[in-house]
């Protein structure tokens, strides 16, 4: 940065007043830095923005491909449903402690440990399908894929706020909306190449990790040689976890509901509808098709509709969910599934973007991480609570107790929104 004359020369001035007043060279001293930031070159943040974009694409591209493959890689493996399920769980148990020491790692060593993270989480995939030939492999390598998957999703939710913030414009609904249209995707991809060994569409995406993770590091580190500024929030109270913790409980409120759905929908429509197979199959597909269009839909709203969206979501959340315990028939049921899909989809993003605006940027990624982490046991719970429910008063009870969690969250709602505002 060059200073100007009028700059340099308000800037020594402080030094030849400093012993004679101290509050004027105080005042000059902030006078001198408001005019070097003036002087400062002001970054356009549309690079950072693809970048985080991108690697939205890249995690979302990663879980499309896990999921179509699981079938295979338990066949691989050489596992029943129940060993798998015990498999399956270790992708949490890696999850959750990365997801607190990532956030750490932001505020430490910067955002561009975000493209380390991205790269190595394609990378984990694609070691942990060429080594899972037993259930002891497939553990090991599911709890480093949670694990990168924990870290990356912490990483990337980061820098999505730090591009909203720079940008002055919405990014995270829309980042969402990414990841879930590229689960539907290369879920879609994955299928129709089952004729390929496993290891191919692994071997894809974490070549597209390995690109999204390079652009997201050059963006970041462009970012800082040209010194960005990040407009900061008002430091009151901010410090806080109780706001923060707050906010990931109605994000695990959220989650659970959303993946209940996903989870559990298919298994509905088989067992109460007595639709086909291949019928039952579609009301995942449908979910997560209408989360992705309701988050690109969504996106573009800003901070001022961010209690609106957050209340109109978990209403229609919860009526979705209420409309599909009764529906009559296979139709009913997935206009019900639409509803809730739209009502869920556009929770968390939100929540997260009112974190982004209400946090010091040292401060970013442990925030991001504790929100995440509650939040992710959320989505971990929530077919477990629809089982339990399930077992205890049916398939059709089960989903009245999904509505009775989004209309907690609209209730509480309003309130933790208030002490995180």
């Amino acid at each position: 940065m060059t200073d100007t004359p009028a700059s340099s020369a308000t800037c020594a001035s402080v030094t030849r007043f400093e012993s004679a007043d101290d509050s004027m060279a105080t005042t000059l001293a902030k006078l001198c830095i408001v005019t070097h930031m003036s002087d400062m070159p002001v970054r356009s943040p549309r690079r950072l923005i693809v970048s985080a974009i991108v690697a939205f694409a890249a995690f979302g591209a990663f879980w499309g491909v896990w999921g179509a493959s699981v079938p295979r890689v338990r066949e691989q493996a050489g596992l029943d449903d129940g060993r798998l399920g015990f498999a399956l769980l270790f992708v949490g148990a890696g999850a959750l402690p990365a997801m607190l020491l990532m956030g750490r790692a932001l505020d430490r060593w910067g955002p561009r440990v975000a493209g380390a993270a991205i790269a190595a989480l394609g990378c984990a995939g694609a070691a942990m399908v060429l080594t899972a030939v037993n259930l002891a492999a497939l553990c090991a390598g599911l709890a480093v894929v949670g694990a990168t998957s924990g870290a990356a999703d912490v990483a990337m939710n980061a820098v999505a706020g730090r591009a909203e913030r720079i940008a002055g414009r919405p990014v995270i609904t829309r980042a969402h909306g990414v990841f879930s249209g590229l689960v539907v995707l290369a879920s879609l991809a994955t299928g129709s190449a089952a004729s390929l060994p496993v290891a191919v569409p692994f071997a894809a995406v974490a070549v597209v990790s390995l690109m999204a993770g390079g652009a997201l590091f050059k963006a970041l580190d462009d970012a800082g040689r040209t010194r960005e500024h990040v407009p900061e929030a008002a430091p009151t109270g901010r410090g806080r976890i109780v706001p923060f913790v707050l906010i990931g409980t109605l994000g695990a409120l959220g989650f659970a509901g959303e993946n209940a759905h996903q989870s559990w929908s298919a298994v509905f429509a088989h067992d109460e509808l007595h639709s086909g197979g291949g019928l039952s199959a579609v009301a995942p597909a449908v979910f997560a098709g209408v989360v992705a269009v309701t988050r690109f839909a969504a996106g573009g709203l800003g901070a001022a509709h961010a209690r609106a969206v957050l209340l109109g979501g978990a209403t229609a959340a919860a009526a979705g969910a209420a409309l599909i315990a009764v529906a009559p028939t296979l139709l009913v049921a997935g206009a019900g599934l639409a509803v809730a899909a739209a009502g869920t989809a556009v929770l968390f993003p939100t929540l997260l973007g009112i974190v982004s605006r209400n946090v010091e940027e040292s401060r970013r990624g442990r925030a991001t991480s504790v929100v995440t982490t509650v939040s992710y046991l959320g989505f971990l719970l929530g077919p477990v609570y629809v089982g339990l429910w399930a077992d205890a008063v049916g398939l059709r009870g089960a989903m009245l107790a999904i509505a009775a969690l989004a209309a907690a969250l609209l209730v509480l709602t309003p309130g933790c929104c208030a002490r995180a505002a």
